[in-house]
């Protein structure tokens, strides 16, 4: 084994993501809180509840102080609309002065703040007037990012506008597993052009009111390889779902088109160019297999790499290859790159340490290319409410007790601080916490 250490640039970010719904709590006026309430919605009947606690009880403030503890630089959170508007055309200062504290909190405790305007969540006020169905969200979601952006412009300077449009698209509309609930791919095609189209109205509001603001759409990145590549339909498939998945939004933006499902392109001029940084969230791999029954897979049907290790839920399996694969291909891109979020579900942080440690020699690799990635945001801090998961996927470095709240630190949370305070990936901190992959990520 060599003893070697793989140093990251000084300006590099190391920091966490959270969602507002998932940690703040009590966020009675949202379409997924009404969502929670209906049978078999939520696995084991869970509810988001208190959550963590930020909204009303103020817990972000120690889970800060954790960050900044353990030598975290940055911190991605989202905005949570329905507290900004919850009623049309009404806006809570109250509400906006909170956000406001919350990323004076970070600046105060050396950490840039990442905001996220979108991450799933709607006000109900709209979805009863048709959510992403509707045009109108778009001048909608305008106003409230133009009144997001002027209470938070003197904090801000790196925005995310819709976390994930690609998986939101697809669990709302075509999965059936978010609100509304649908399973349309036709309709899931057109809500995909209204998010660009408020992706790109919001994109031109942050620069209107803050010139120097960097402005991304973090995108779900599953790279997808055909089961057997000799194979035409495999290949087929597995082509046709990422380029539907992965590439969907991304490609838009670079050419003002947006591609369907056996119609022509739409036309998303307004789109194009809208983007300052490039967000990847990159969780797994998959290999896909033809198959006939399932035409709303597209045909294909996925399971993970051979290997792969498989997270608590069977959701995401350790596949590092593809964390590389994801980075190249955005590469091609010519900006710069930001891992908005990269994470597993590992209640007994069993995996998590093999899991964090491997992407991180990748993401070495890819700056030492000279690729231009500037951060990366573990997710995440705390256990969340995992959506339709509820609490039964836990992805924090520090465990939650749903009962009492009390936070307890995971392994794999003294790990990533030795990663973050020496800005460096070193053989002693993997001989420390995953001895395991010594050999691999530092070949003697």
């Amino acid at each position: 084994m060599a003893t070697a250490t793989h140093h990251f640039p000084a300006s590099f970010l190391w920091g966490t993501a959270t969602a507002g719904y998932q940690v703040e709590g009590q966020s009675v006026n949202t379409d997924f809180w009404d969502w929670e309430q209906g049978a078999g919605h939520i696995a084991a009947g869970h509810t988001s509840g208190r959550a963590c606690d930020w909204w009303e009880g103020g817990r972000w403030r120690e889970d800060f102080d954790r960050a900044a503890a353990d030598g975290h630089s940055a911190h991605r959170l989202s905005v949570e609309w329905s507290r900004i508007e919850p009623e049309p055309g009404r806006w809570d200062a109250a509400a906006l002065d909170q956000y406001r504290q919350m990323v004076r909190g970070l600046r105060a405790r050396g950490l840039t703040p990442l905001v996220t305007l979108h991450h799933f969540v709607n006000p109900r006020w709209l979805a009863e007037r048709g959510g992403w169905e509707n045009p109108e969200v778009v001048p909608a979601f305008e106003r409230y990012v133009r009144h997001v952006a002027a209470a938070l412009k003197d904090d801000v300077d790196l925005w995310a506008t819709i976390n994930e449009p690609n998986v939101y698209m697809y669990q709302g509309w075509v999965n059936g597993v978010f609100p509304p609930g649908r399973r349309d791919m036709f309709a899931a095609m057109r809500v995909a052009a209204t998010l660009l189209r408020a992706h790109a109205a919001a994109y031109r509001a942050l620069h209107e009111i803050q010139p120097r603001a960097q402005v991304g759409l973090p995108i779900h990145f599953r790279p997808i390889q055909p089961a057997q590549p000799g194979f035409v339909l495999d290949r087929w498939v597995a082509r046709t779902q990422f380029n539907l998945f992965s590439a969907l939004f991304l490609e838009a933006i670079g050419t003002g088109r947006l591609r369907q499902v056996l119609r022509p392109a739409l036309a998303v001029p307004e789109a194009r160019g809208t983007q300052d940084y490039l967000g990847l969230n990159y969780y797994t791999a998959d290999v896909a297999r033809f198959d006939l029954t399932i035409p709303q897979e597209l045909f294909g049907r996925r399971s993970f790499p051979p290997g792969a290790d498989v997270d608590d839920a069977g959701v995401y399996a350790s596949y590092p290859p593809g964390f590389f694969e994801a980075l190249e291909w955005l590469h091609r891109f010519k900006l710069p790159i930001y891992v908005t979020e990269n994470g597993i579900g590992d209640e007994a942080d069993r995996l998590r340490p093999r899991y964090l440690l491997t992407p991180l020699r990748q993401l070495w690799r890819a700056v030492n290319f000279n690729w231009d990635v500037r951060g990366y945001f573990h997710w995440s801090l705390v256990d969340n409410f995992e959506w339709e998961r509820g609490w039964t996927h836990r992805f924090g470095l520090y465990a939650v007790d749903t009962a009492t709240l009390v936070r307890t630190p995971r392994p794999s949370a003294g790990l990533y601080a030795a990663v973050c305070r020496s800005r460096a990936l070193s053989s002693e901190t993997v001989a420390r916490y995953a001895p395991e992959l010594l050999e691999t990520l530092f070949p003697g």
